[in-house]
């Protein structure tokens, strides 16, 4: 006997109604879309596939919801609308449309905190809007000398102290939240005057002041971001020294200059996946330290530094080896300012003025990456603040 059809369905189902349709939300190139599934009766409909579809574009997801629609344009408006298909074949009309949504890359936040005076207090500012320094919380132990790297979700404070003291903790911070650091665990070896850097899932910590002045370190450390627990030996430095810079690509960990007996010009990078010793990537154009760095996923920069050049900005292109090339100037001299980036813009906040040592700078410079010149204001402190450390969830190891 012939099939019976009714209504252009197979007698092995009927066909879904339209699913109602709920509230979309807009992520970062993405959007996520709420639906409840309809009801039919009639021959079982057999499993069912629930399709979103976004106008324009026509970009599509699938699942239960809310589905999520990715490959969106950020600063593009967008409605969507979803239908539902049986495993028989049969699919039903589309809801109606969504609410217009318009997908935005996500804020990157700054964090900063520790620095000179003993201080604990954790700072923060959105890398993309100038002028705004809000409270964050605090850091568990007060001191200066620490190290900080992070993850797209976590940030990390190692090390530090004061004037010949040092501290081997390690703590964490949730970085899309404010509130106070939490412990880690502990490094392989306390010290101070510590540099950190990361990629999206690795944290490594480099060189430092172990004991009393001029008792230097090339120990490098690594710990695993998402997890909590002690530093795990990664290599050495090209030598032993303190106030080092670096930065990161998702590959690639870079450490420039510091101090020991003499200042350095020494450029030496790491691959963050694995362990071992640094390898010589080249030269700075001046010899120093106390500077800073920062990075996208291909450019990183070393800024200020003491006791010369301590108004430079250079850069390096991560993914090859040679010498520091001129980027520009910051805006003073200065040296001991926290810095970190977004994937564009690049941040050093606070410091020494160089010409009075005593003076602790307000000031915060930002910078474009990708391009060369010299710092502008992105705005000030309102407290002037050294030797700090700062971090974002934006950075170019990510």
């Amino acid at each position: 006997m012939s099939p019976i059809f009714r209504g252009g369905i197979g007698a092995g189902g009927t066909a879904p109604g339209a699913p109602t349709i709920g509230t979309a939300t807009a992520g970062d190139g993405s959007a996520t879309v709420a639906y409840t599934a309809p009801s039919w009766v009639g021959k079982g409909s057999g499993a069912v596939t629930y399709t979103a579809k976004s106008s324009p574009g026509s970009f599509t997801g699938t699942g239960s919801s809310p589905i999520t629609v990715s490959g969106l344009t950020n600063g593009t408006a967008y409605t969507f609308t979803v239908k539902a298909t049986t495993s028989y074949g049969a699919t039903g009309p589309e809801s109606a449309a969504s609410n217009s949504i318009t997908p935005a890359a996500a804020a990157i936040r700054g964090v900063f905190g520790g620095g000179a005076g003993n201080a604990n207090a954790l700072n923060y500012v959105t890398v993309a809007t100038t002028g705004t320094v809000s409270s964050f919380g605090t850091l568990i132990t007060s001191g200066y000398g620490r190290a900080s790297c992070s993850s797209a979700t976590r940030g990390l404070w190692g090390g530090g102290g004061g004037f010949n003291a040092q501290t081997a903790s390690i703590e964490y911070i949730t970085i899309a939240t404010t509130g106070n650091g939490t412990s880690f665990g502990n490094l392989t070896q306390a010290r101070n005057g510590i540099t950190g850097l990361s990629n999206s899932t690795r944290g490594v910590f480099g060189g430092g002041l172990t004991g009393g002045s001029g008792t230097y370190t090339d120990l490098i450390d690594y710990v695993t971001i998402a997890t909590t627990g002690n530093a795990t030996n990664f290599g050495t430095l090209y030598s032993s020294r303190q106030w080092v810079s670096s930065g990161a690509s998702t590959t690639r960990g870079l450490f420039a200059g510091g101090a020991s007996a003499s200042n350095s010009n020494d450029i030496g990078y790491i691959t963050i996946a694995t362990t071992g010793n640094t390898t010589s990537f080249g030269t700075l154009t001046v010899a120093r330290a106390y500077l800073s760095g920062c990075s996208s996923s291909t450019r990183s920069l070393i800024a200020g530094g003491y006791n010369a050049g301590g108004n430079v900005i250079e850069y390096v292109t991560i993914a090859t080896t040679g010498n520091a090339t001129s980027f520009g100037n910051l805006t003073s001299t200065k040296f001991g300012m926290a810095s970190f980036s977004s994937s564009i813009v690049g941040l050093f906040v606070g410091g020494y003025d160089y010409t009075d040592s005593e003076f602790e700078t307000t000031a915060i410079d930002s910078v474009t990456i990708a391009t060369t010149g010299n710092a502008t204001s992105f705005g000030n402190l309102s407290v002037g603040k050294g030797y700090q450390a700062g971090c974002s969830n934006g950075h170019g190891g990510l």
